[in-house]
């Protein structure tokens, strides 16, 4: 919907006075009536004797402020402490006075924000986010061993900065810090703390995040425990580390950290090795493995010497002697074998020799007889063979006769 150009009843030629339009505001102001307003006091300055006192109260989380009117008696009998950075509640009515044109919150009573009541909201953020799995371990990135370049997001010119600092050059002197100096309390913390974690982030360089401060009351540590400066640590992409106060103390930036650190000094122990122990260690496994290498040498070393020391490699020839022997014995028992073999295979043949000549019948014609065969080859063994008249060949031991039969 597009407002008015200008307020009904009135024109160029019949305009309000200053007068009637601050007396209008002033009428729509006061119908929002009594409000609660939380905020934190970003200013405040005593007026002793005067009747009225006034602070300014700052957004938590956004960049907006008030002017606050209270009347001194009112703030004598108010529990709260009043002083900067405190959070507080304030009953008051809008009030806009028309002399000057100003606006202020008009206060008849002023209440400390309890610690118990801030407690109970941090334990409803926490329980919001670990549900939704922002604390999960399985999502936080392990540190690297040796980092080059270390953010460090602190307070100006404060202690942890050079806790931080003194200690990680102290371990390793070669390393770097982008520092970036912010405000670690107050309105403007949790905006400038969230840029310095996303500039740090953007830098290639830089290999790990330390986000330190000091100890403190709850309340001064209240920003790290703030809802976007939290999912602000959860996106950033390089390994974040959180130093916030003391051991106790633990915002809710310690639970999305990837790592945490019970003070800024521990910081730099955890993000930074210790050169003079990494050498310590760096000798120390060069003396185990030294020291494993000889004993397996010595071990191997003993097992050979038991190898040569057998008899077979201390005279490796003993080996070969000994099938010497054993082929000469084989080669001696086997002409011995042979001989007999040829021996009783020489008294057999002369056996059968004798067998074969006594049997011949060439030993029977050396003995006078002889063979008579007809002409045809026929031997003549009956008178009936061989016809009166037939020639025969008779066959010696010496030759052979012809002759022809008579009768």
């Amino acid at each position: 919907m597009t407002a008015p150009a200008s307020a009904p009843l009135t024109t160029p030629d019949a305009p309000w006075s200053v007068a009637v339009v601050s007396e209008k505001i002033r009428g729509w102001i006061a119908r929002l009536g009594d409000v609660w307003v939380e905020g934190q006091v970003v200013q405040f300055t005593e007026r002793p004797g005067s009747w009225m006192q006034y602070l300014t109260l700052r957004d938590v989380e956004a960049e907006a402020s008030l002017s606050v009117k209270i009347p001194s008696r009112a703030l004598a009998t108010s529990t709260a402490r009043i002083e900067k950075g405190a959070r507080v509640l304030v009953h008051a009515k809008p009030d806009f006075w028309t002399g000057n044109g100003s606006f202020a919150l008009l206060a008849d009573e002023v209440r400390p924000v309890g610690v118990g009541e801030l407690l109970a909201r941090i334990e409803h953020l926490r329980r919001i986010l670990a549900a939704e799995g922002l604390f999960d371990e399985s999502r936080k990135t392990r540190l690297p061993f040796l980092p080059h370049v270390v953010g460090l997001v602190t307070g100006r010119n404060s202690d942890a900065k050079h806790d931080v600092m003194k200690n990680a050059l102290l371990r390793w002197p070669q390393v770097r810090f982008e520092v970036r100096e912010v405000a670690v309390q107050g309105p403007s913390a949790v905006r400038e703390v969230k840029a310095a974690i996303a500039e740090l982030d953007a830098r290639p360089e830089v290999e790990v995040v330390v986000v330190a401060r000091g100890g403190g009351a709850l309340e001064d540590l209240l920003p790290f425990s703030d809802e976007s400066l939290v999912r602000a640590a959860a996106a950033c992409r390089t390994p974040l580390v959180s130093a916030i106060g003391h051991e106790q103390d633990c915002p809710l930036l310690d639970l999305v950290a990837d790592l945490r650190a019970s003070t800024p000094t521990d910081a730099a122990k955890r993000v930074v090795p210790d050169v003079a122990e990494e050498r310590r260690r760096v000798e120390q496994a060069r003396r185990t493995m030294r020291h494993a290498l000889r004993a397996r040498l010595d071990r191997e070393q003993h097992g050979l010497d038991g190898v040569r020391s057998r008899p077979v490699l201390a005279r490796p020839e003993s080996m070969i002697e000994h099938r010497e022997r054993e082929i000469a014995y084989r080669v001696t028992h086997a002409r011995h074998v042979l001989n007999a073999a040829l021996l009783r295979a020489s008294g057999e043949i002369g056996r059968l020799e004798a067998q074969v000549r006594a049997l011949s019948p060439a030993s029977t014609l050396e003995r006078g007889y002889a063979v008579v065969q007809r002409p045809d080859g026929h031997v003549v063994r009956s008178p009936d063979d061989a016809a009166p008249g037939t020639g025969v060949r008779l066959r010696l031991a010496a030759g052979e006769l012809a002759a022809t039969v008579d009768g």
